[in-house]
């Protein structure tokens, strides 16, 4: 909806009637798509095309607050070798450290958004197999917030790699597991979880790598899991997606092996899931039947009759592919579907 069409409405009813969805068409189909998290670059995004060739591209996008339009600037927008599996911003709310986006695709790259906002280069391109042409692709990745030097990498090799962004060195490589790596998350310093196609999620702490704790099977075999979250505000709950299921498994790392609570309410797989990053008990999960629904965890430990129900949900125009919660604004979600990126207040 336009600025102010209406002369007899005052300007705050019209803030409360344009200010609850914002889109964006892409000129393709959106995959990776993130938030930005510098407190001075309030309602920006990423986003990356979906194109099944070499040369595909990400458009750097921001909300026109004044008029309620999510822009992208031809200045920010720059090729990227292959569909970018995953893309984040530097987790930098107090704007301390160069303004930087890291993608992943056949290799994790840095990229430097200039500080007059002009243009965007790249800073560093991460390969850790020195030795030969071919690379395991990288599925997933994720930053740590805690130490923003070490970012961990999840690939088809069946490895995680943990960098040393700063000095563009590998840490730690690990075999992880018995098949492909489909996700990988941090929770804290030196603790991070991933799962794989092998149906498990593993727990690795860098302080003791030949070990990983087990925290879940797949309770059919050769199921993979797809997707990891790990709570932010409550370490102790992570939460992760069975491949081509509709339910998301809720796991408590305090009781290894027993979902806490399965969340039954897609109709069709779920594709996407984020944590609230300012609320403890709170989760939203996106799928393929075009809903994303927020959940309200807070009586998890105890049996509920029916199973839990969502205390929010919305239905997009297509297929939810990626869902993302702001973690410098946490009113707001963005969630992408088909050409589609749209910012949600919630």
């Amino acid at each position: 909806m336009g600025a102010n069409s209406d002369p007899n409405l005052d300007g705050s009813d019209e803030q409360q009637r344009r200010s609850e969805i914002y889109t964006y068409e892409a000129p393709w189909h959106i995959y990776a798509m993130n938030w930005s998290v510098r407190r001075d670059k309030k309602y920006r995004l990423a986003i990356a095309s979906l194109l099944e060739h070499y040369s595909n591209r990400v458009e750097i996008v921001q909300l026109d607050d004044s008029n309620g339009e999510i822009r992208s600037d031809p200045n920010l927008s720059f090729e990227h070798p292959y569909p970018a599996t995953k893309a984040i911003f530097i987790p930098d709310k107090e704007c301390q450290k160069p303004d930087l986006l890291a993608t992943s695709s056949d290799f994790l790259r840095l990229w430097r958004i200039s500080d007059d906002d002009r243009r965007v280069e790249i800073k560093s391109l991460l390969n850790n197999n020195r030795t030969s042409e071919f690379c395991g692709p990288l599925t997933s990745f994720d930053w740590n917030e805690a130490e923003p030097k070490r970012i961990g990498t999840s690939s088809i090799d069946t490895t995680c790699t943990i960098w040393d962004i700063e000095r563009e060195t590998v840490d730690t490589q690990l075999i992880a597991h018995d098949k492909e790596v489909y996700d990988i998350a941090w929770g804290g310093v030196g603790v991070f979880a991933s799962v794989s196609a092998d149906g498990s999620v593993r727990v690795f702490d860098l302080r003791d790598k030949e070990h990983s704790t087990i925290i879940y099977e797949s309770s059919e075999p050769d199921t993979p899991l797809v997707r990891l979250g790990w709570n932010k505000q409550d370490p102790r709950y992570m939460a992760t997606i069975i491949m081509d299921s509709a339910k998301v498994v809720v796991l408590d790392i305090r009781f290894p092996t027993l979902p806490v609570v399965e969340l039954q309410r897609h109709q069709a797989s779920v594709n996407a899931i984020a944590w609230a990053p300012h609320s403890s008990c709170h989760i939203c999960t996106a799928g393929d039947d075009s809903q994303a629904l927020i959940w309200d965890l807070s009586s998890m430990g105890q049996p509920i009759e029916g199973g839990l129900d969502p205390i929010l949900a919305y239905t997009a125009g297509a297929e939810i592919e990626q869902l993302q919660w702001s973690s410098s604004q946490p009113d707001w979600v963005a969630i992408a579907f088909s050409t589609k990126l749209q910012i949600l207040r919630v």
